[in-house]
């Protein structure tokens, strides 16, 4: 059965991202499958066996919560401050960093990085000449905007999706120097698509900060599907992969990791697809229940509710794996 965790003192968002990971059975393939480090010290500051320890004891079935204690104190071994608020695009990059530094094993790294890891290809093109500039690199998550460069409300996570690859116009001041014209000349900046991973994460970027370094929360609805077909929303020149790699590039929704309150005083929690039962839970620290789809539409947000529960990260299966 599910099983909640215990809060340790604002630990809510390690909370939900720990249910994320040890909710997806493809992850706990690869953990199960470490090293385990030879000695007392070595196992107490490794992140990936006390991660495995945890799962072990959350299922062995004779609570209905357990405190994630060993792995906190792991954690901050590494840096990783408790008893604070963390922001969980932030936490959920530490824990990767973390899990894939510290699994010495080459192909279960390998296999970290199919599980999560997105790639695209960044392309800058002179609009004055032919120069251009091409650069691959890899994403743990897709950072998508809610509003638009006129601050417009985006409707839709497709909507998202479509504006990040949108290309953009570099002037004026965003201008770069052509090597070719010699000088800085307009550039045409696009993101193009090349590769999906088996767990497609995407950072809803709803916390927005202003010149006078206040931060504050955008909490309009912005819908997302059950089943996300990235070969409906992109276009040809969005993508840089072959029809066999399209081809696995329908999704599946399988945790909403959502934020009530505000920024400076907020709370996490996770709403998860059970892989073996296939029902909806919602994980809010020790209470663990079962929900309809219908309540995880409600982490779509709400205009007039600035502390309404409103869904941040959002974690999309393949549906069918390779």
């Amino acid at each position: 059965e599910a099983v909640g965790l215990y809060n340790l003192g604002q630990s809510c968002c390690l909370n939900s991202l720990l249910q994320v990971f040890l909710m997806n059975i493809r992850f706990t393939r690869i953990l199960r499958r470490i090293t385990v480090p030879p000695s007392p010290v070595q196992r107490n500051s490794n992140v990936p066996y006390q991660m495995l320890l945890l799962l072990e004891e959350m299922q062995c079935g004779k609570s209905k919560a357990v405190a994630p204690t060993d792995l906190a104190r792991c954690l901050s071994e590494h840096r990783v401050k408790l008893f604070v608020q963390h922001d969980a695009a932030q936490l959920f990059l530490s824990l990767w960093n973390l899990l894939k530094k510290q699994m010495k094993r080459p192909e279960l790294v390998e296999e970290l990085s199919d599980l999560y890891t997105i790639c695209i290809q960044e392309h800058l093109a002179c609009q004055k000449c032919p120069f251009e500039i091409k650069s691959n690199s890899t994403m743990l998550t897709l950072p998508l905007p809610v509003l638009d460069a006129s601050s417009h409300r985006l409707k839709t996570l497709e909507d998202s999706l479509q504006y990040f690859f949108h290309p953009e116009e570099l002037t004026g001041q965003n201008m770069c120097f052509c090597q070719q014209c010699g000088r800085k000349t307009t550039f045409l900046q696009s993101m193009k698509l090349v590769h999906l991973p088996q767990t497609l994460t995407l950072h809803l970027k709803r916390f927005c900060f202003e010149r006078s370094s206040h931060t504050y929360k955008l909490s309009h609805p912005l819908p997302f599907p059950q089943e996300l077909d990235l070969r409906e929303v992109l276009t040809e020149n969005q993508c840089l992969a072959d029809d066999s790699e399209k081809a696995a590039w329908q999704y599946e929704l399988f945790a909403v990791v959502a934020h009530s309150g505000s920024t400076s005083c907020g709370h996490y929690c996770a709403y998860i697809w059970s892989l073996t039962e296939h029902k909806w839970y919602c994980f809010n620290d020790s209470e663990v229940c079962q929900v309809s789809w219908d309540d995880v539409k409600c982490t779509y947000g709400h205009s007039s509710l600035y502390w309404g529960e409103t869904a941040y990260l959002l974690f999309y299966m393949r549906k069918h794996p390779q």
